[in-house]
């Protein structure tokens, strides 16, 4: 049966943790599922350490930020099989320390708007991973009948970009530098939802030049038109296709389910052969 390739957990900024997905998986009868949790090695971890939970068999995953510089939009990769090296240790230890200055600053100034607001609110959501999130800024926010929702008007006249009052970027590494870094760990890297950050014209230059393995065409916020084309790229280039819900449990705009969007078996099957053949090196 199929997976799904893209979630997250209270190791980055989903509302669930990270032992209860396995289950919910397994209800909506799947038999992979991959945590693939924001520049974390929390996940990749927990996967090794926990190859099959409830019966469903976990990939190893984490999904990358970085920064096209020659379109100027942010890029995520979704990395499959890393092995936890120093490279991808470093990214994901200066990730959490740049955003959790970003959203701490962030949390100074929201203290300043809102008496009532302090930032032992916020910092409760970043129990399980020592990184916080704007999601775990708006669950505070939420509970003290401020924010009606995470991501409704509130977060967007605080966070939206541009022109959030209390908006504060935690800059990303380029494209090149986090390639080099999932090279090193020689995983199985796929370009994610490309419609979400217009990223079409770079999925052809990456599938062109072979800088990736495959390409996220399931996902909620993929338009059909950027999936057939991805499609079409996979086909021309020999890329693997993936699919993925980009679970976030309560921490979402719009509710997917997790098993919404799926990885199909012989495409779960290409993942693992190719990490193989990788970490065989």
């Amino acid at each position: 049966m199929p997976g799904d390739l893209h979630t997250h957990t209270t190791f980055s900024d989903g509302s669930l943790p990270i032992h209860l997905l396995p289950l919910l998986a397994k209800r909506a009868g799947l038999s992979w599922l991959a945590v693939s949790d924001h520049d974390s090695v929390q996940s990749v971890r927990y996967a090794y350490e926990h190859p099959c939970v409830d019966g469903v068999s976990l990939i190893p995953a984490t999904e990358l930020s970085t920064f096209d510089p020659v379109r100027g939009r942010r890029v995520h990769l979704l990395a499959y099989w890393p092995q936890i090296c120093p490279a991808l240790e470093t990214h994901c230890a200066e990730m959490a320390k740049r955003r959790n200055a970003a959203c701490l600053q962030s949390v100074k100034e929201l203290e300043a708007i809102y008496p009532q607001f302090s930032a032992d609110m916020a910092l409760a959501h970043a129990e399980a991973s020592g990184v916080l999130f704007k999601s775990g800024i708006m669950n505070a926010l939420c509970a003290l009948g401020i924010a009606e929702s995470i991501y409704g008007d509130v977060y967007h006249q605080l966070f939206g970009s541009p022109g959030g009052i209390v908006l504060h970027k935690p800059g990303y590494d380029p494209l090149d530098t986090v390639l080099e870094t999932l090279k090193a760990c020689k995983a199985v890297v796929v370009l994610a939802h490309p419609s979400v950050y217009q990223s079409m014209d770079l999925a052809r230059q990456l599938a062109a030049a072979g800088r990736i393995d495959g390409i996220e065409i399931e996902h909620p916020r993929n338009t059909k038109e950027d999936q057939a084309a991805c499609r079409a790229l996979c086909a021309q280039y020999g890329l693997i296709e993936t699919g993925g819900t980009d679970f976030h449990g309560a921490n979402s705009g719009h509710p997917h389910p997790l098993g919404t969007c799926t990885t199909a078996d012989e495409q779960i099957a290409r993942i693992g052969a190719l990490a193989k053949k990788r970490q065989a090196v």
